[in-house]
């Protein structure tokens, strides 16, 4: 259940719980992403995706995004798009 890998994980912001991630590949709203990364190895649906703090519906290789997640995850974590 690994997928593929679209991204890693560059920062994590605690206060609102976003993983900034730099995207190899493209993701859009509703895709699940499994997020691994030292102890941690969680997924999650995407419900939001912010770039530069705007929303947006989708987002392409090369790009930064913002993710709310539920669950701490470290810098250099990896991610994956997951079926």
């Amino acid at each position: 259940m690994e997928g593929k890998e679209i991204g890693k994980v560059f920062h994590f912001f605690d206060k609102v719980s976003v993983a900034a991630i730099e995207l190899i590949g493209g993701i859009k709203l509703g895709d699940s992403l499994r997020f691994v990364g030292g102890e941690h190895d969680f997924t999650e649906v995407v419900d939001s995706i912010q770039i530069d703090g705007k929303n947006v519906e989708s987002a392409k290789v090369g790009e930064s995004v913002g993710i709310k997640v539920s669950e701490k995850i470290g810098k250099g974590a990896k991610v994956y798009k997951v079926s």
